[in-house]
């Protein structure tokens, strides 16, 4: 899997029944170092036959793990969070170098794949049903949290370990079997991830990996064998995966794109939200879902435009393995290319330019996929950079007069992802959380990802389906409940020539 110089390059491998599975397939991708555009690797996008076989194989290994007890899967997963924390830095290389995310950075997305898994350790009292005796004379009604069968996943390339933990741990820590489709473009890491949860115990079959392109997509959506899937990524992509799978019978969860809003109100601690605001903006080079991109300065807070400038030069642009970068390279050519072509259409359109990184380069790195850190301002609705998700590190200023004024373009943008306010008023915060239409609010916090016993809660058009990852959400995707109605009879007092045909 590790593969440095041309002739060094390896094919990555499936994961299928516990074992590196070699795919027969004729079509292949390079993985590309998006530093440096070396070829580390090659990905296999997978045959009909190769999906049928992880398939088969997850249906299988169901049929046993899903009357495992609970006390085994909890040390599965108290097995499995050791095994991460142990191999952080190898995790994090893997993922800056085919990411290009900084170390630190990596290492934190490491950080919050902890708290996934160690939620997912809490099974054996998430999983509990309820009861309740005497709900008739001598009737017992009780509901169970049953496995569902064959779940799947589709992730995508901006957190390659945290983004797959916010599908399987729960799901086969609730006795489901899985198949995993990572990322084309950032494999290895979630590939290794894997390779780790059976190192900690997990049963061969019970978590398979495919990989591939739409084809493979596709071939998961309507597998008949597959109940239950889950999707992270774009919203275009996230929609048809909805639909295509839905139709075919399938429950879905599908987390979508977003246009992030920033409130900052004029009486917010200046410094303290600046800091917080350019971390928002351009951590992971704005390849993020939560990432705050539209900055909205309420009355006195206009004139902070300058300084938040003037912070956002600051920045260092550099390659992953750069201990001093604050951000790495856009993940591949097509993306950075889509990141400056939303740049340019701001101008064209009518946006104002306030710090320029279309024409970023690092030295040594001259054929990265760079784009530093850009701000602009009146940006608007309406203007394709406003209303598409630009996934780049670009940072929109708007102005507006009143905190109402602010709440009404936020609750008019489709999507709901998240948004956060800067402030020193309680009055003003509750105002905020209350109004607003977005599923993930921040008070005084730049990316409002809930910590993981709480669920990913996106809304309107940031979200298909109505149970999230994580959290109470997450156990109830991945189980179906059965209520049990029981009645015991002593044989001495049956008395079978009596009929009741009353409803009871």
């Amino acid at each position: 899997m590790n593969a440095g110089s041309p002739s060094t390059i390896t094919n990555i491998h499936h994961l299928i029944g516990g074992k590196p599975y070699p795919s027969k397939t004729k079509e292949w991708r390079d993985l590309i170092n998006p530093a440096t555009q070396e070829v580390i690797g090659r990905v296999p996008f997978a045959t009909r036959e190769e999906v049928d076989l992880a398939v088969a194989t997850a249906k299988e290994a169901f049929k046993t793990w899903r009357n495992t007890s609970l006390s085994v899967r909890m040390r599965v997963m108290l097995k499995l969070q050791q095994l991460i924390r142990e191999n952080t830095k190898e995790l994090a290389a893997l993922i800056s170098r085919e990411n290009g995310k900084p170390l630190a950075d990596a290492e934190g997305e490491i950080g919050r794949t902890l708290e996934v898994v160690e939620y997912a350790c809490s099974i054996t009292t998430l999983q509990q049903g309820d009861y309740v005796e005497n709900a008739a004379t001598g009737v017992e009604t009780y509901s169970l949290l049953q496995p569902i069968g064959v779940g799947a996943g589709i992730t995508a390339y901006n957190f390659p370990v945290m983004v797959p933990c916010f599908m399987f741990p729960i799901a086969v820590a609730a006795g489901n079997s899985f198949v995993l489709k990572p990322s084309e473009l950032c494999p290895t890491s979630t590939l290794r991830l894997v390779e780790l949860a059976h190192e900690a115990g997990l049963p061969p079959g019970v978590l398979n990996v495919v990989h591939g392109g739409p084809d493979v997509v596709n071939m998961i959506c309507d597998h008949p064998d597959i109940k239950a899937l889950s999707f992270i990524g774009s919203t275009a992509v996230g929609t048809y995966i909805y639909r295509r799978a839905s139709e075919a019978g399938k429950r879905v969860q599908s987390m979508m794109g977003a246009k992030n809003h920033c409130v900052i109100m004029p009486d917010a601690h200046k410094e303290q939200t600046i800091n917080n605001l350019v971390s928002s903006a351009f951590g992971t080079a704005g390849q993020r879902c939560m990432a705050n991109r539209v900055a909205v300065l309420v009355g006195e807070a206009s004139k902070w435009a300058n300084e938040i400038v003037e912070k956002t030069r600051t920045l260092k642009v550099g390659a992953g393995n750069d201990a001093n970068a604050d951000l790495g390279p856009i993940v591949s050519k097509s993306a950075m290319n889509r990141v400056v072509s939303l740049i340019d259409s701001a101008v064209s359109q009518g946006g104002k330019m306030l710090l320029d990184g279309r024409q970023c380069k690092v030295p040594g790195y001259e054929n990265g996929n760079f784009v530093g850190p850009t701000v602009l301002a009146d940006v608007t609705p309406g203007m394709e950079a406003y209303d598409q998700e630009i996934f780049g590190p670009v940072l929109n200023l708007l102005c507006v007069d009143t905190l109402d004024e602010a709440i009404a373009m936020i609750n008019a943008n489709p999507n709901g992802n998240g948004t956060s306010i800067f402030t020193g008023s309680g009055w003003a915060a509750r105002k905020f959380q209350n109004e607003i239409d977005v599923g993930q609010v921040g008070i005084n916090v730049p990316v409002p990802v809930p910590v993981a016993y709480f669920s990913f809660s996106s809304s309107r058009g940031s979200k298909l389906g109505d149970l999230g990852p994580n959290g109470k959400q997450a156990v109830l995707f991945w189980t179906q409940t059965k209520t049990v109605t029981a009645r015991w009879f002593e044989e001495r007092i049956v008395d079978d020539k009596k009929i009741n045909t009353a409803f009871v």
